[in-house]
């Protein structure tokens, strides 16, 4: 397990990786995180889970710049929004995932911003450079893109095949990471 000191505890909750996770130590985690076996963090990326949780789930990768945050708990939404990212999913570079759920098999384009409370379901590619909405919901096996984002196709099988080809890759890079 990778354990750089850039990940931090914050009010009593230390971040949790699971086995053969790769952090690199330019990346920031803090809090209340978990991250999924054979999953990896690229440099300068920020995940913050201080004031609700993030979970990440197996084979996932979170790319450089990227930041992942929550939403709190307050008088305007009493329960805050945790931010949970599925397996099998591929965050861009520079894609920002506040207080949302992401499914499994998931592709977000670099440069995207998934919102508070917004669901994206399984086997979904979000194109680059797209906001996903508050509160939006994207339906499973379909490509989505713009600002605010649209339903554009359904993917193709090729396409579908293609989640676990990147996250295995993904895998394969982080590994030779870890070796270094």
């Amino acid at each position: 397990m990778n354990k750089p000191s850039a990940i931090r505890a914050h009010k009593q909750h230390t971040p949790v990786l699971a086995d053969r996770v790769f952090v690199d130590p330019s990346a920031v985690v803090i809090g209340d995180v978990e991250i999924g076996e054979d999953s990896s963090v690229w440099p300068l990326t920020v995940i913050r889970g201080d004031m609700h949780r993030i979970r990440i789930g197996a084979r996932t990768s979170i790319q450089d710049g990227s930041i992942l945050h929550i939403t709190h708990a307050g008088p305007f939404n009493p329960d805050g929004y945790p931010l949970t990212v599925g397996s099998d999913v591929t965050v861009g570079h520079s894609v920002t995932l506040h207080g949302c759920t992401i499914g499994d098999r998931v592709l977000v384009g670099m440069g995207s911003m998934v919102m508070d409370g917004a669901v994206v379901e399984d086997n979904v590619v979000i194109g680059a450079g797209s906001l996903v909405p508050p509160g939006k919901v994207l339906a499973s096996g379909f490509l989505y893109m713009g600002s605010p984002c649209k339903q554009v196709r359904e993917l193709k099988e090729k396409e579908m095949n293609f989640f676990t080809y990147t996250a295995g890759n993904y895998v394969k890079l982080k590994d030779e990471y870890l070796e270094e």
